[in-house]
Parts: structure tokens; C-alpha cells; sequence
């Protein structure tokens, strides 16, 4: 019996994934549901230990259950627009920009009613906005191509296999210590003077979030133009169904929608919009570096190279961590490993997941230093993909407007540099 292949939306316009035969599933089932059954003890463990870390875990196996179903990468987005014309991972990005920033809006207004009084909501992505903003976006943007997925990219593709990707996440350590390392500096010449942008601040909150909203649907609308530019505006393939007659059928289809075929992008987006809302209404938006972060410095400290105190860090919101105090086992390091754990039950249950080498000891080169240039940015950004991007525009904050336009420009340049790469 062939495997049935079907597309999958929201990535490239030749990606296909392959469907295989329910007799031939037992195995992916079993690892599947050990994978989970391991993910609930380790939650009984985490949440015995500290409710946060439990919680923690919970939102990392969601977030990355979505990435891994929706094929949801910042990287493609941008890297599509040029390489191949392709907005439909942006359309998705837009779609849950604009969730997020509808819940942030209500959140932060019951945290600070009056936008005016000259402080900032508890946990909003408002970050310090200058050169380094746009420095970092660049470094960032050239790096996430080269390495073929930004941070989150980089774990969930982490979770089905990707080797390629575990020499990313490497590299991102390892840019992540560097860049701790000439922190300082920079606060001293630049960054401890940056502004702070929110929007609410000059426009009430009303202003700050039409102003947000308005800037997404002209987003959204270019997008629509770049893919009739480029004439990409593909049609979905349509998949024959038999009908499903009984309860028995029901389920199964059910089942098979969530777990086996792939979720359209903007799906994707919006599911992943909403883990956001709810994740700062618990705590704080989401964000990937501070815990990467978190683990570059503890393995800097093992072979003595730690960088100390870093000036500032305690005042500022984002992926921002104090070295001294910050866990290796802490509820951001938790929510990573929950990334790759969510990933790889999505994968498994899928039957996709496989352990990827590149064939090309150029790729790993190319990991390893798309790595440590998305790393530097991060550090200097205060965020990547997510902290500076994906939570900071929903925080009604200038500078995630700013890094999404450097982010552009550094895959534009990363485009350029892949294509000249044999």
C-alpha cells in the first residue's frame, strides 16, 4: 500500500509530507505515547518542585507541539519572501501578531490603566531602541538563514531531528556568551541611553493599538502584493476525502487532522498568538534567548570564562537575565526543553520524525556560524525572532517594528550569501 503525500501549508510550494499507512504506525504510536508519558512525569516532578516550572513546561510542550504541526519558522518567512517569493509563513507571523496584540493591549491596560503616568507595563517587551536594534536585526536575519531556522526554529526542528539544527543551537550558545561579553561596553557607549518606545505612552492606548493594527493589515497587504509580484499565489492542491459516516470515523478524522496532517500556517500563527496571551497573563511573554542564555553562561562558568555582572540587566524587560542569579533548571531553560520535547511528540505521532545529517561538511559551517551570528544579536537585542519580534510588537513597542525591519534587510543579505554558497 503507498503512502499517501500531502501537502503541507504554510511552508515552501514544494514541501510534501508523507502520510503513512495506519498498519504501518505502531511504531511511531508507542514512541509517541512514551514521549508523552514521560513529558506528564517530568511535569509531576516540576510541578512538585515549584508551580511556575511546571507551567513553564506545559506552554514549552504547546509551543512546540505548533511549530512542529504548522512547519512554523520566523526564518522561512523572511528567507521566502526572497528566495522564492513566498509570504505565506508571513501572513501567518501577521495573523498572530495582530491576536497577540489584541490580548496584550487588555492585559497591559489592567496592569497600567493610566499608559501616561511615565512607567511601563510589568513584563512588556519594551526594549531600548537605537543602532544596536537595527545592528542586531541584521546579525540576526543573515545568521537565521545561513543556519536555515531562527531559535525557535532551530528547537523544534531540534525535536524532529535536525542534527544541522543542534549545531545552530551550538553556535547560538556560543554568540550568546559573546555578545555578553561586550555588553557592557555597549551599555556604557550606546544602549544605557536608548530610549524606550511605547506607543501607549505618546497615543493612550486606543492610539498606540490602532497605530499597531493598522501597521499589520499594511503589512499584510504588501505581502499580498510581493506574492502577485512575484506571481507565487499559488493554488491549494485539494485532497479527495471519503466522508466520515460514524462516530468511530469522526474520531479518527479528528485525530488525524491534529496529529498526522499538517495545520495551515496561519493556524499556526494564531495558535501560537494566543499561547502568547496566555503566557503573559501568567507571567510574561514569550521568549527563547533568556534561557539559551541562561545555559551559555552556566558552560562559560564551567571552563572559567564567565563574564560577570552585566550592567543594566536587572531595569530591563525582554529575554534580559542577571547571570549571578538565573538557573540553569529555571522556568525559562524549562520552557526550551519543553520546545523540543513538544516538537518531538508532534513529530513522532506525525512519522516524521528522523535523525538528519547533513551530507555537506560545508553545512555545518554554516550552522555553527548562522548560529553565532543569530547568538551576538540576540544577546545585543535583548531577543530574537520572538522576544524582539514576535512579543515585542503585541507590547505596542517601537523597537520590535524596527528589528522586524532590520530582521528583512539581514535575510535579504543572507539570501545573497546562500545562493554564492556551492
Amino acid at each position: 500500500m503507498a503512502a499517501e503525500v500531502t501537502p503541507i501549508l504554510g511552508s515552501s510550494p514544494t514541501q510534501t509530507v508523507t502520510r503513512t499507512p495506519a498498519r504501518s504506525r505502531g511504531t511511531p504510536l508507542l514512541v509517541g505515547a512514551t514521549a508523552v508519558a514521560a513529558a506528564f512525569a517530568i511535569l509531576l516532578i516540576a510541578a512538585s518542585s515549584e508551580r511556575l516550572l511546571g507551567v513553564f513546561w506545559l506552554f514549552g510542550l504547546a509551543f512546540g507541539f505548533v511549530l512542529q504541526r504548522s512547519r512554523f519558522c520566523f526564518a522561512s518567512a523572511f528567507r521566502d519572501l526572497f528566495l522564492l517569493g513566498d509570504a505565506r509563513v508571513m501572513r501567518g507571523i501577521i495573523a498572530g501578531l495582530a491576536v497577540a496584540t489584541a490580548g496584550f493591549t487588555v492585559l497591559m491596560a489592567r496592569l497600567m490603566p493610566d499608559p501616561g503616568f511615565g512607567g511601563l507595563p510589568p513584563g512588556a517587551n519594551v526594549l531600548p531602541l537605537g543602532i544596536h536594534t537595527v545592528l542586531a536585526g541584521v546579525l540576526f536575519g543573515v545568521g537565521m538563514v545561513l543556519a536555515g531556522g531562527c531559535t525557535s526554529g532551530s528547537l523544534y526542528r531540534a525535536g524532529e531531528g535536525y542534527v544541522g539544527s543542534m549545531v545552530a543551537l551550538l553556535g547560538i550558545l556560543v554568540g550568546l556568551e559573546l555578545s555578553a561579553s561586550t555588553w557592557n561596553w555597549w551599555w556604557e557607549m550606546h544602549i544605557g541611553g536608548a530610549p524606550l518606545v511605547w506607543l501607549p505612552a505618546q497615543f493612550g492606548y486606543l492610539g498606540g493599538t490602532l497605530a499597531t493594527l493598522l501597521g499589520l493589515l499594511g503589512l499584510f497587504l504588501f505581502m499580498v502584493w510581493w506574492e502577485c509580484r512575484a506571481s507565487m499565489l499559488l493554488p491549494i492542491k485539494s485532497v479527495e476525502r471519503i466522508p466520515a459516516t460514524t462516530f468511530g470515523e469522526h474520531l479518527r478524522a479528528m485525530a488525524h487532522a491534529i496529529f498526522v496532517k499538517g495545520w495551515p500556517v496561519v493556524v499556526g500563527g494564531v495558535a501560537l498568538g494566543t499561547l502568547n496571551v496566555f503566557l503573559y497573563t501568567y507571567q510574561h511573554p514569550w521568549g527563547v534567548v533568556a534561557g539559551l542564555g541562561i545555559w551559555a553562561d552556566k558552560l562559560a562558568g564551567l571552563l572559567h570564562l564567565e563574564v560577570g555582572e552585566l550592567a543594566g540587566r536587572s531595569s530591563l524587560g525582554g529575554c534580559s537575565f542577571e547571570p549571578g542569579s538565573a538557573s540553569a533548571w529555571g522556568h525559562m531553560p524549562l520552557l526550551n526543553i519543553g520546545m523540543v520535547a513538544g516538537s518531538f511528540i508532534a513529530a513522532t505521532f506525525a512519522s516524521e520524525f528522523k535523525l538528519r545529517v547533513p551530507r555537506h561538511a560545508i553545512r555545518y559551517v554554516q550552522s555553527m556560524g548562522g548560529g553565532v551570528l543569530m547568538g551576538y544579536g540576540a544577546g545585543l537585542a535583548l531577543g530574537c525572532t520572538v522576544g524582539a519580534f514576535f512579543s515585542a510588537i503585541p507590547s505596542l513597542a517601537l523597537n520590535g517594528w524596527v528589528f522586524a525591519g532590520a530582521l528583512a534587510v539581514g535575510a535579504y543579505l543572507g539570501v545573497k550569501i546562500l545562493n554564492r554558497i556551492p
